[in-house]
């Protein structure tokens, strides 16, 4: 009996996405795993420090080319005014992402002078090469998206982990430090432009247009504020663990993080993939969403659970013979970082959800709401250090299981609550 609900769960398009979006985290956790040992037997926790802050500015400016909002606009138009969306969208993506490469240039600067560190300036200047090559294949990546082909979405991020890792170890070997994180960042950028390309017919036309410019951004400021709250969330804790305490404390912190929530972030990114576009091709078919949104989450507790408490438990274990003696520091950190995973899967379904159905204010309402308490309860707990910040993230994560649930209780009333 429990077999064949298993084999039932596991047999929708859902999860089978899930298995190649999966089978991708897997390969990229694997070659992560490497430059995580790798970096840390070559870096000092100062230069992990200097790491969590490229990949802190990495995530914000990615918000700003709008990715997910222009993307989950092609995924959810209608057939008839796809291609107009399409051809829009793509010349918006230059306008975006060229902006945002000169912005980010211009605060480099102010940027190394926060975090007194003057390194930074060139290295924020020079990672910013990447957006010139995102509206090459954002379009293209979106489509695949829509036609739920996430087998070829799976090979892009899998490629990408490959060859960027590989990239970042042997420059970290060769002495570039810092920069070999930047680089490989920059070098392996260009494995979805082949792959979506070569799996993709759209190309853009070449007059350029504007059409409906207004629908997408109507959309995508919405998913904008979304996207922009989520990484200020995601990375608040670093830049004020960065500016309070120190880089070197940042540089444990982030260590804690990465080869902790590192596994489980990776699995709900893969799930949360899937879900979107799997969702949004039940339409306004209330009855079919619930249900396919009801058995996504039993699919995801099976799945990310088991795997947060076995990683959580032998933390103590392999952390000092992985990636050294001088990390043990961090276990406590890692191991409430770890659980934190749980409800953030939840809460990132819930917003899946919401996003499906059209409900994105409220995402944006909730999500205002819970980014001041998060930033309040953070302020209060890094004089006392960063556990009790890794604490603080754990406990302002179980607050978003109450919004998940109001969600669940209100999708089962259709002609009420929500919809009204």
């Amino acid at each position: 009996m429990v077999i064949n609900k298993l084999k039932q769960q596991f047999s929708s398009k859902f999860a089978r996405n899930i298995g190649w979006l999966g089978i991708a985290e897997l390969v990229t956790r694997v070659f992560r795993l490497g430059t995580t040992v790798t970096l840390a037997r070559l870096f000092s926790p100062h230069d992990y420090g200097l790491v969590a802050i490229i990949y802190t500015v990495q995530g914000f400016a990615e918000v700003f080319t709008m990715k997910a909002g222009i993307g989950a606009k092609i995924i959810q138009a209608d057939e008839r005014e796809l291609e107009s969306i399409c051809q829009t969208a793509y010349w918006l993506n230059w306008l975006l992402c060229i902006s945002l490469f000169v912005i980010q240039c211009i605060i480099a600067y102010p940027i190394a002078l926060f975090y007194k560190e003057s390194e930074l300036t060139l290295l924020v200047c020079a990672l910013g090469l990447m957006y010139l090559m995102f509206p090459v294949f954002m379009v293209q990546s979106a489509l695949i998206d829509r036609e739920n082909r996430l087998k070829i979405k799976a090979l892009c991020t899998s490629t990408q982990a490959v060859v960027n890792n590989i990239a970042i170890i042997c420059l970290a070997l060769l002495g570039f430090g810092v920069w070999a994180i930047v680089w490989g960042m920059v070098l392996s950028t260009p494995v979805w432009i082949i792959i979506t390309n070569l799996n993709h017919p759209w190309r853009p036309s070449k007059a350029f247009t504007l059409k409906r410019w207004r629908d997408i951004t109507k959309f995508g400021s919405s998913m904008l504020g979304i996207e922009l709250l989520d990484k200020i969330r995601l990375n608040l804790d670093y830049l004020i663990v960065g500016r309070f305490l120190s880089v070197e404390a940042l540089g444990i912190y982030f260590f804690a993080f990465s080869a902790g929530l590192g596994i489980s972030q990776n699995v709900i990114r893969a799930i949360i993939s899937a879900l979107f576009p799997y969702l949004c091709e039940v339409g306004d078919d209330m009855k079919l969403l619930k249900k396919r949104y009801l058995s996504s989450l039993k699919t995801m507790t099976i799945i990310i659970v088991p795997l947060v408490l076995l990683q959580s438990s032998l933390a103590p274990l392999y952390v000092p013979i992985v990636f050294g003696s001088k990390w043990s520091s961090a276990v406590p950190i890692l191991v409430i970082i770890c659980l934190s995973a749980i409800p953030l899967a939840f809460a990132s379904a819930t917003y899946q959800l919401l996003n499906a159905i059209g409900k994105i204010k409220l995402t944006l309402q909730w999500n205002i709401i819970y980014t001041l308490v998060f930033a309040l309860a953070l302020l209060v707990s890094v004089r006392w250090g960063v556990l009790w910040v890794a604490i603080t993230v754990l406990f302002c994560q179980g607050l978003t299981l109450i919004f998940s649930f109001w969600v669940l209780k209100n999708l089962a009333l259709p002609n009420q609550g929500m919809n009204r």
